[in-house]
């Protein structure tokens, strides 16, 4: 066997196919091993440091490949047999090795395509911010619109939010649209409010609100509000740049250790550029494909008999996504009680109870897993009512429904999500970006938001979610979010809530596939599974949990192949 130093390990070029089957879990003795056919492994790791989040062997020293998947873990000298003359064993040299992450509600196909059209506005002054819409106005013909994104009015030093006067002091001869970081509140300026025939008369949409201070607009649209310029408002992208728009983030996801997304509320538009991207050879990571439940894909898909796991490892339909209430980033979620310092706000509520019985029971009747977006208590429970309902008069076995967020709860709503098998998919990295928001709920509520470790201990699959664009995507991030519960300042927001690196890793990894319907090919180094591995720079266990966000990924693999190598 040649011995390959360090440095070579992390320079090498991993081989391996695209396997094309779904088998399950191999079997396993000592060290696992899984049916190879002929041939020999890719490669085998030797001296790592492997958490495998296989709790049957949690931990391991090496690992085999070929065609795509694992097929052999174990201890050195478990594995180290499988080295044929003239294939060389690579000596990890103690470096750490995970399972692939797995984000299990995100935006990606259009946060790419913003990426690629939009005026990224994750700014720090609205001096700045109207600099950057102005600069993108000067580079657009008059009359067509300039759109900005990742605006956080908490990240920015002015203590205030935006307003239509600073958008058409921007921009005074184009329509403008900024959207918050956190999705669910927006802004235009006069011109754009024209352009809808919206008025400072204009009545507040079921769902929605449009704000005004002394009977005069301020810019401000909250939740199906926004609705109103969705006939005029142009996409703002090509085919082509949303392509585009799922290589950069494919990119930039896999950099971060991701192998696999689940794109919650995925567009027409947006499955198209999957597929142009996977068939170009441009796609990095493995797709779970959650498409809108008010679009025309969801009636497409009714038509043609398709339903949940349709797809191959690279591209699979998943659930049907719908929104019944706000955003807690941007302060809207529907609750039972209301925000610290506002007695009358309980949030936005944008599905009523008979809205989200038929919802669910359309989707539910089809074989498609049911995610309906909700925040607050108040539309959990209504949420919850409605896959009750359906289990009740039309009972399905292992429907794995999700409650997309699931962001405040009390005891009784997790013994309801437990009973029904329920996935709540909470945000992981938002105690720590989002931190500055959180005063607005109080520290009583805090105990009770994003509950990971509540839910761990009643028995509930507890996958994790960045919500990407509203919330970052890295999950050495929401790792260290999740185990300190300490906001960007050192704040600490319901210490009630912190979790063991080890229960981060699995709700990053295995509680993401699980919720994909797919633990059986992902989310463990386990024989038989996909190689879909990533490579830390540092062990999280052994550094300060305050550091965790900062460990590198060295190298990500997905299928066996290298998609991501640190330079």
């Amino acid at each position: 066997m040649g011995k390959i130093s360090r440095g070579e390990f992390l320079g090498l070029t991993v081989a391996g196919g695209f396997g094309l089957g779904l088998p399950g879990r191999g079997g396993q003795a000592a060290a696992q091993t899984a049916g190879s056919g002929s041939g020999r492994p890719g490669f085998v790791g030797l001296n790592a440091k492997v958490y495998t989040v296989d709790e049957r062997q949690p931990r391991a020293e090496a690992f085999a490949v070929k065609n795509g998947r694992f097929i052999a873990v174990g201890s050195n000298s478990d594995v180290k047999n499988l080295v044929t003359q003239g294939l060389e064993g690579i000596d990890a040299a103690g470096m750490t090795v995970t399972p692939g992450f797995i984000d299990a509600h995100c935006h990606p196909a259009n946060g790419g395509a913003q990426e690629i059209v939009s005026v990224n506005l994750d700014l720090r002054s609205i001096e700045d911010l109207k600099k950057a819409l102005r600069l993108r106005a000067e580079h657009t013909p008059p009359g067509e619109w300039v759109q900005g994104y990742k605006y956080d009015d908490t990240k920015y030093k002015d203590g205030r939010q935006i307003t239509i006067t600073d958008l058409d002091e921007a921009a005074p001869n184009h329509p403008v649209y900024v959207s918050h970081r956190g999705g669910h509140i927006y802004w235009y300026n006069n011109k754009a409010f024209q352009l809808a025939g919206v008025t400072a008369d204009t009545a507040d949409p079921h769902g929605g609100k449009i704000y005004k201070e002394n009977g005069k607009l301020t810019g401000k649209v909250a939740e199906t509000a926004n609705n109103l310029w969705s006939k005029i408002r142009p996409s703002g992208s090509t085919r082509e740049q949303r392509q585009e728009g799922v290589k950069v983030i494919s990119e930039q996801m896999t950099a971060s250790g991701l192998t696999s997304v689940h794109d919650a509320s995925a567009s027409v538009d947006a499955v198209m550029a999957y597929q142009d991207a996977y068939h170009a050879g441009e796609m990095k990571f493995r797709v779970y494909l959650m498409c809108s439940g008010t679009g025309d894909g969801f009636a497409g898909m009714k038509a043609a008999g398709i339903y949940t796991g349709m797809g191959n490892e690279y591209l699979r339909i998943g659930g049907i996504k719908f929104v019944g209430d706000g955003a807690c980033s941007g302060r809207t979620m529907y609750m039972r009680t209301p925000y610290a310092g506002r007695p009358d706000d309980f949030g936005i509520l944008r599905m009523t109870q008979k809205e989200i019985d038929d919802a669910v029971e359309d989707a539910h009747r089809h074989n498609f897993q049911v995610g309906i977006h909700a925040n607050g208590d108040a539309i959990i429970d209504m949420v919850l009512k409605g896959f009750e309902r359906a289990q009740k008069n039309w009972p399905r076995p292992n429907t794995r429904h999700r409650i997309e967020h699931c962001t405040l709860v009390d005891a009784d709503l997790i013994r309801r999500i437990k009973a029904l098998g329920a996935i709540p998919t909470m945000f992981w990295t938002y105690v720590y970006y989002h931190g500055d928001k959180w005063a607005e709920y109080g520290e009583e509520k805090l105990k009770w938001m994003f509950c990971h470790k509540s839910m761990l201990d009643a028995g509930v699959p507890t996958p994790g979610a960045s919500d990407y664009v509203p919330g970052p995507f890295e999950p050495m991030m929401a790792i260290q979010s999740m185990v300190t519960r300490k906001d960007f300042l050192g704040k600490t927001w319901g210490a009630n809530q912190k979790v063991t690196v080890d229960e981060a890793l699995k709700i990053g990894t295995y509680w993401g596939a699980y919720a994909s319907f797919e633990e059986n090919v992902k989310g463990t180094i386990t024989a038989g599974q996909y190689a879909d591995f990533v490579i830390l720079g540092s062990d999280p266990h052994d550094v300060d949990p305050d550091t965790i966000k900062d460990i590198k990924i060295v190298r990500t693999v997905i299928g066996g192949k290298t998609v991501h190598l640190m330079t």
